[in-house]
């Protein structure tokens, strides 16, 4: 069995929630588990899913994200799928985050960027996660940028590759490319006060992470 649970995104500034992040698990040997492989997920099924959580949900909030690797994201079936979603749980607005995963290495640029557009053009939004980190850099997703609504970047990445001395000069990077594309910057990753008041200082409204809120079940029955 399958079901997401949602982690908040957040505006600081304004104290007000903006969106869930839904992060989908499978319940095996009495726990929620991280599927071993999300390709394997039916597409029908995820999407289905998606609909009654964002309908149990929707009321709260005015987005949802919805994770897809660079595979899933220029699969037709899937893209269909996702703008009738969307079409069906408006005016809730669905945000395609584009994440990276080892699969995803033959995946062309030009494909992202016409699914990018397809999706766009269907109203539905894009994020592009992990900038910063892995292949996300700059150069690597310059292409996808004037079809983003916004950027990801995980400060998690930068504590597992001991790269920490590197976040403040990479935000005040990513904060001028999102303001260079008129695009939210999301930081996600914010664990305690501390992290908190940098973001602060650095003048950065929307966040993600354990210091405001651990995803949880979204019970459906």
């Amino acid at each position: 069995m399958y079901r997401y649970f949602i982690q908040p995104q957040l505006n600081r500034f304004t104290n007000s929630l903006i969106g869930y992040e839904m992060l989908i698990r499978k319940y095996d040997d009495e726990h929620w588990k991280l599927p071993q492989n999300f390709a394997a997920i039916p597409v029908d099924e995820q999407v289905n899913l998606l609909k009654l959580t964002a309908k149990r949900i929707g009321l709260k909030v005015g987005s949802i994200s919805f994770n897809l690797n660079r595979s899933q994201f220029i699969d037709q079936h899937m893209a269909e799928a996702l703008i009738d979603a969307q079409h069906d749980i408006y005016p809730v607005k669905l945000i395609i985050e584009v994440t990276e995963e080892s699969c995803d290495k033959d995946v062309a640029r030009e494909a992202l960027v016409k699914s990018a557009k397809h999706y766009t053009e269907n109203g539905v939004q894009i994020s592009l996660d992990d900038v910063g980190t892995g292949f996300n850099t700059y150069n690597n997703i310059k292409a996808l940028l004037p079809y983003a609504n916004e950027i990801k970047f995980a400060m998690q990445n930068f504590r597992r590759e001991t790269r920490e001395g590197e976040i403040v000069d990479q935000l005040q990077f990513w904060k001028e490319v999102a303001s260079k594309y008129h695009i939210r910057l999301v930081v996600e990753g914010t664990e305690n006060a501390e992290e908190d008041e940098l973001l602060n200082q650095l003048d950065l409204p929307y966040r993600q992470g354990y210091f405001y809120g651990k995803p949880h079940l979204v019970k459906l029955e």
